[in-house]
């Protein structure tokens, strides 16, 4: 018996594809750019780095046939979900690397605070004190999506927000300790995740 294709979740797994080779030079050409000496760090923040990637293991784990859609819909509801997690996982990876860029020298994958820090509220700074996670988190949904079973990224979206949680602790401990009221007053006028409704 051959499998039956889905051609809408078939494209979105090759535009998730492109993200995700996307999200990879990110992160490796972000490093390369980055400060190599720390004045500060917080090695809690690997705990939740941690998570975040078992968050990504989670969905791919519980995968489903592969080109089939997550779950009985019309044609007109597939092509709809699978165009959704294409343009997420499309936006999620440019607002990684306009976050990214942003950074510059002060980039890391783990939380640190380097001599002359700058607290940079530009670009996706403004939108989200932390819009790299937010890109992860929108890369794991659109995977989740495209490849998993809803139980699967169900239970990756709460291990990724608990790992989040405890990178967002981490970091923010190190930047208010070293920026002080400047960077209290960011906290106030911008949200720390998820960018606001209204």
């Amino acid at each position: 018996m051959t499998p039956q294709v889905d051609l809408p979740t078939e494209l979105a797994l090759f535009v998730l594809a492109l993200c995700w080779l996307g999200f990879g030079v990110i992160l490796v050409v972000g490093k390369r750019g980055a400060e190599r000496s720390t004045k500060r760090q917080d090695f809690k923040s690997h705990a939740g780095f941690f998570l975040q990637c078992l968050a990504y293991a989670i969905c791919f784990s519980f995968g489903r046939r592969y080109f089939s859609p997550i779950m009985r819909l019309s044609q007109m509801a597939g092509w709809f979900v699978a165009a959704l997690a294409a343009l997420i996982a499309i936006v999620s990876t440019w607002f990684c690397f306009a976050a990214a860029r942003a950074l510059g020298r002060q980039w890391a994958l783990v939380a640190r605070v380097i001599e002359g820090h700058e607290l940079i509220r530009r670009g996706p700074y403004a939108v989200v004190r932390n819009p790299i996670y937010l890109a992860m988190l929108g890369m794991l949904v659109a995977t989740g999506l495209i490849v998993s079973r809803w139980q699967g990224l169900a239970v990756a979206t709460i291990v990724f927000m608990i790992g989040t949680e405890i990178r967002i602790r981490s970091e923010e401990k190190l930047l208010r300790e070293a920026l002080g009221s400047q960077f209290d007053e960011y906290a106030a006028e911008v949200p720390a995740f998820i960018p606001r409704v209204f």
